[in-house]
C-alpha cells in the first residue's frame, strides 16, 4: 500500500523474522493469535522490535500480504508457463496450507479495512495473471473458448480446489476424492498423464497442524 510507511528498513533480517513469525502463527493458530507479544516470541526478538518495523498492526498483516502476493503470483507465473499449466494451476490452487492462510486473511479482512483492500487488490492481480494466459493454454488443450471462457475456467478450477481446502480445514471431507479424482481425470483428457518432473509450485510455508 502506498500509504505504509515503515520505520526499519524492508530487508532488515528481524523484519523478515517477524513477518516468518506472523505466518507460522496464522497458519497454525488463526489470525487471532497474532499479537505484537506473540509475533516477536515466536521470533525469538524483543517486542519493542515489531513496532520498530510496523507502525501497527495493520501494517504488519498488510506486509503478511503483500510478501505473500508477490510470492505467489512469481509461483503462478511459473506454473502457467509450465508444460502441464493446468495441472500446475490446481495443485497451487490445491495447496493446503495457502488454503488456511487464505481463509484466515479473508476472516481478519472482515475486521481491518487495510487488510481487505490489499487482498482485493492482490486477488485482482492474480485472476488477472490467469486471464491473460489461459486463452492460448485453453487453445492448445483444444477448448471451446466460446464454451469455456478463460475467466470462467479461472473461477472453476482455483474455486473448486479452494472449496476443498475450506472444507477439509472444517473437518468435511465427504466428496473429495471423487471431486479431485473427476479433475485429475479431466486434466489428463487435456494434458495427458502427469509427467514425472517435480511440480515447479511447491510451497514451503508451514503446515497447520
Amino acid at each position: 500500500m502506498s500509504g505504509t510507511r515503515r520505520i526499519g528498513t524492508e530487508s532488515a533480517a528481524s523484519r523478515t523474522a517477524l513477518l516468518d513469525a506472523a505466518l507460522r502463527l496464522m497458519v497454525t493458530e488463526g489470525y487471532a493469535a497474532v499479537t505484537s507479544r506473540r509475533v516477536a516470541a515466536e521470533a525469538g526478538l524483543k517486542p519493542q522490535l515489531v513496532h520498530y518495523y510496523f507502525r501497527s498492526m495493520d501494517d504488519l498483516f498488510v506486509a503478511v500480504v503483500q510478501r505473500g502476493a508477490a510470492q505467489n503470483l512469481d509461483r503462478q507465473a511459473r506454473a502457467l508457463s509450465s508444460s502441464e499449466p493446468l495441472r500446475a494451476l490446481w495443485e497451487l490452487s490445491s495447496d493446503p496450507t495457502e488454503t488456511t492462510l487464505l481463509t484466515e486473511l479473508a476472516a481478519l479482512a472482515n475486521h481491518r479495512k487495510a487488510v481487505r483492500s490489499e487482498l482485493a487488490a492482490f486477488a485482482e492481480q492474480f485472476r488477472g495473471q490467469q486471464v491473460k494466459a489461459l486463452p492460448a493454454i485453453l487453445e492448445r488443450c483444444g477448448f471451446d473458448a466460446d464454451a469455456v471462457p478463460p475467466q470462467a475456467a479461472a473461477v472453476i478450477l482455483t474455486a473448486l480446489s479452494r472449496i476443498i481446502g475450506i472444507e477439509r480445514d472444517l473437518g468435511l471431507t465427504t466428496g473429495h476424492a471423487e471431486l479431485r479424482h473427476l479433475v485429475e481425470g479431466w486434466l489428463d483428457v487435456y494434458e495427458g498423464a502427469p509427467s514425472a518432473s517435480a511440480s515447479p509450485t511447491a510451497s514451503n510455508r508451514p503446515r497447520r497442524s
